[in-house]
């Protein structure tokens, strides 16, 4: 497996999450007693981790099922197994975490959460999203244009394209 270590702070109040991008599965891992710490005011964010652990798989989540073990920098600069969660597994944790600090999230997570389901009822919502998405980094309309032909494009050529799709 190759790891590339990162970090993150900007979306936690400039506290430090480590990272670790996996790869071979395509994925990050982000350390679940940083995410911990950021969000409560816990003076030790291992025993709040332990705590809520035994919480959770009493409730029956397979949150702690899902929880791996990675070598993370710690602060005396040596690697260390430290419990890690893929992004799914990290944005439930936060839905997990009763604090103030947590509400902002879980609010994304429910507009997001709702916006996707108003998209299964008007694909057309999703696309003028990627539109936008598309306008707001720069790119003039005739790429997106271009984009957006290059990737129906790739669908009639790999034949991915469902059969009952209108044309």
């Amino acid at each position: 497996m190759k790891n590339k270590l990162e970090t993150i702070s900007n979306l936690f109040e400039d506290k430090e999450i480590r990272s670790i991008w996996d790869s071979e599965k395509e994925e990050y891992y982000f350390s679940v007693v940083d995410v911990v710490s950021a969000l409560t005011e816990s003076n030790d964010a291992r025993k709040y981790w332990s705590v809520l652990k035994l919480r959770l798989k009493k409730e029956g989540s397979e949150l702690t099922t899902n929880c791996s073990q990675l070598k993370l920098k710690s602060s005396d600069g040596k690697y260390y197994n430290q419990d890690v969660l893929d992004t799914k597994g990290i944005l439930r944790l936060i839905e997990s975490v009763p604090s103030p600090k947590a509400e902002p999230f879980k609010l994304w997570l429910a507009n997001l959460g709702s916006e996707r389901i108003d998209e299964v009822f008007d694909p057309e919502i999703a696309i003028n999203r990627a539109v936008n998405y598309y306008r707001n980094k720069g790119y003039t309309d005739e790429w997106i244009k271009a984009r957006l032909m290059g990737i129906v494009d790739r669908f009639k050529l790999t034949d991915i394209m469902p059969t009952n799709s209108k044309k």
